[in-house]
Parts: structure tokens; C-alpha cells; sequence
């Protein structure tokens, strides 16, 4: 082969590859707001890796719900919890089949403040703080799990007046880091990274004080014939994504 024919073919071999498994295409995603770190992180090794790009969107999935069965063209769901996808499968508005858990995720309640939030929790006892944030309980599984903790506590009337909701959880968040709040139940995610705290200080809520987070994620409708919809689930199953999930502090 001429050199000239060679540099060419060179040039041409990575796009032949993508071809070769399927014309790149993007994906559009609807990402519980606890897992937007893990998930940026996911999409663009999966870009990397596949040709394929994954469009995301963050926020609360109890809205998302809301939006998919109002006619969202979303591909694919990754909830905060397992009964959302379930639900949408039921009601025909997600593929049978295509369900899986992506993660199992953690609550902690963090304050950014060094010693601020002691390792057994006791700060919501002695109530010496204006600010408790969580995120909508309504809405986002985590400040359901969080409404949980402090029933099971027996501190949801005592603490009542000092909770500051967020619209999700990535707001709930927002609002201690920023110290409009002093503390808040916030995703173990958004506070730990490649294996440790990124700061302040933290109580991880023991398991047994909330439902658990398993997080599913979901083929819609709309994704059903996209092979990039398959694509991104099945990568979501793989060695690399598994990697960046434990990474962030969620079990699988």
C-alpha cells in the first residue's frame, strides 16, 4: 500500500471502528441529581469508548417522572430509587426488561465545617443549629430516606421548624456548602471522592434508619430501537463504570 493510501486508512480507522459497531449517536438521559459526579464522569468515558454521546440531565426523580409521562423524550433513567422505573415499566412508559440497579446509594449528614457534625449523629439532639437542610421528601428518595432518619430518631416534630427543603438533592447540598445551612442529609457522593471525604464533616447514617437507596436505572419508550440507549446501559453494567461508581462511595 502507497504511503499516502496508508495515512488515510490511519485516519479513517477509528471512524471505520465506530461504524463497525453502530453510527455514533447521543443518547438523551435523565441522572438523579446525587449521581451527577459519577455520572460526568461515566459519560465521557463511555464517549471515549463508544463513539456514542450521552445528552444529561439532573434533577429530582420524582420530577423527572413527572416529565417522562408528560412526553419528555428522555432515553434513559437512572433514578434515586427503584420504584420510579418499576412504575414507569408498569405503565408502559419504559421497556420490560431493561430495569437493573446501577447503584446502591448512601446518606450522610454533612456539615461544611470542620467538627461541626460528630460520627454518631448526636448534633440533631442537642438541636444547636438555626439550619437543617434535606432535599423535597416528596419528590427525591434521599430526602424521603432523610425524613426517615428523623422519625426513626424521634426528632421529626423537635427539628420540624429548622428544615430548609431543597428542590432536589444536588439544592440540599448547595444550601450547607454555601452556609445557608448549617448541616443537611446530602448523598455520600457529593461529599466523598476516589475513596475519602472531599471535607467538613460528616455522621454516615447507618442503614437501618432509612429505606434503602437502591438506585435503578431504566430503557424509556422513547429509547426502545436507539442502540445508543442500549449501549449506555450496558456500559452502566461494565468494569470502567463500576470503577467511578465505588470511587464516589456507592455500593453496587
Amino acid at each position: 500500500m502507497p504511503r499516502r493510501e496508508r495515512l488515510v486508512y490511519a485516519l479513517l480507522l477509528p471512524l471505520l471502528s465506530v461504524a463497525g459497531g453502530g453510527h455514533a449517536a447521543e443518547v438523551s438521559v435523565a441522572v438523579a441529581a446525587n449521581f451527577t459526579a459519577p455520572m460526568q464522569k461515566i459519560a465521557a468515558e463511555f464517549e471515549r469508548d463508544t463513539g456514542h454521546k450521552a445528552q444529561l440531565a439532573f434533577g429530582a426523580t420524582g420530577k423527572f417522572y413527572a416529565q417522562i409521562k408528560n412526553g419528555a423524550p428522555f432515553e434513559v433513567l437512572l433514578a434515586a430509587d427503584d420504584a420510579t422505573p418499576l412504575r414507569l415499566e408498569e405503565e408502559g412508559a419504559a421497556v420490560a426488561g431493561t430495569r437493573f440497579t446501577y447503584a446502591i446509594g448512601r446518606l450522610v449528614l454533612w456539615s461544611a465545617q470542620p467538627g461541626f457534625v460528630d460520627d454518631k449523629g448526636e448534633v440533631l439532639k442537642r438541636g444547636a443549629f438555626t439550619h437543617l437542610s434535606i432535599a423535597n421528601p416528596k419528590t427525591a428518595p434521599y430526602g424521603a430516606a432523610a425524613m426517615d432518619v428523623l422519625r426513626r430518631l424521634g426528632l421529626a416534630d423537635q427539628l420540624a421548624a429548622k428544615l430548609v427543603t431543597g428542590e432536589n438533592i444536588a439544592q440540599a447540598y448547595q444550601f450547607v456548602a454555601s452556609g445557608n445551612a448549617e448541616l443537611g442529609f446530602v448523598a455520600l457522593s457529593q461529599v466523598w471522592a476516589d475513596g475519602r471525604p472531599t471535607g467538613g464533616s460528616m455522621w454516615q447514617i447507618p442503614a437501618e434508619l432509612h429505606q434503602p437507596l437502591r438506585q435503578d436505572a431504566v430503557i424509556l419508550a422513547a429509547g426502545r430501537d436507539k442502540p445508543a440507549a442500549r449501549a449506555l446501559a450496558d456500559y452502566l453494567r461494565g468494569p470502567k463504570a463500576a470503577a467511578i461508581i465505588k470511587s464516589y462511595g456507592y455500593g453496587l
